[in-house]
């Protein structure tokens, strides 16, 4: 069975953030996941991980003004130097709280940017990232975004962000794979996983439609699941999804995958 961590960002909501860790560790999650660990100090975070028994499996770079619309800014000529400020950020994050991966979001393209100085931009920063997180231990990942959700992000299909991370060509890259955004931009769940699965060191998941929990939708999770195991695949799956109604009601998909 997979291992499952709880996105703090998405689920049990109806709780202010800190007392999010204890929901999830009640909920039997073991790790957790979230968009950004920044407003709190590090300290408030690492005491709640320790204190409920979680592991912190992921966060991600700083990604601009969250609030303002902006959905990452790795993938923008004119910010070079504030993303790579946020690399140096998240490091000191990710030390603190034990954390081995950090997610690379590429952002929207810039009104005026063409596609090819976009990509050449986000290859720059991405090996900058790759190389700067090696030697702090940590790996980077970067994950495909569907544009139904978000309109004109830059990296939005597999095969895309694996040609991308062919020019960075650092082995300290690998792909985050989420379940929802690829069945709307491109389907073919489980071969496509298989074929890339050395690259994918994080999966997500979400039903479509609607984004909810597993069960509410058209994919067939059960199966995916399943697949997983036979891949032998050994990084963590992220419950990132929008509940139908509290969080606790929703969890009957945990209790069968875990059989």
């Amino acid at each position: 069975m997979p291992r499952f961590a709880a996105n703090l960002s998405m689920l049990f909501t109806e709780l202010d953030f800190l007392d999010r860790f204890e929901a999830a560790a009640k909920a039997g999650f073991k790790g957790v996941e979230y968009l950004f660990p920044y407003d709190f100090e590090a300290a408030e975070i690492k005491q709640r991980l320790d204190a409920h028994g979680l592991t912190q499996v992921l966060f991600n770079l700083p990604a601009g003004d969250w609030g303002a619309g902006e959905r990452g800014i790795a993938c923008h000529p004119n910010r070079v130097t504030e993303f790579r400020e946020g690399v140096d950020r998240a490091i000191e994050y990710a030390t603190a709280l034990g954390c081995q991966q950090v997610n690379c979001l590429a952002g929207i393209t810039p009104e005026g940017v063409s596609d090819d100085e976009a990509r050449a931009t986000l290859i720059d920063n991405l090996r900058y990232a790759a190389d700067k997180l090696e030697a702090a231990g940590i790996l980077l990942i970067a994950e495909p975004i569907n544009t139904r959700d978000i309109p004109g992000f830059f990296l939005n299909r597999t095969e895309q962000a694996l040609a991308i991370f062919d020019e960075v060509a650092s082995s300290n890259l690998k792909l985050q794979y989420d379940i929802y955004h690829m069945q709307v931009m491109e389907g073919d769940l489980a071969p496509t996983i298989e074929k890339h699965l050395d690259r994918i060191a994080h999966v997500q998941l979400a039903d479509n439609p609607g984004r909810h929990e597993p069960g509410t939708g058209e994919i067939h999770y059960p199966f995916l699941f399943a697949h997983l195991d036979r891949l032998g695949y050994t990084g963590w799956v992220g419950a990132e999804y929008k509940p139908a109604g509290r969080t606790e009601e929703g969890l009957g998909w945990l209790d069968v995958a875990r059989g």
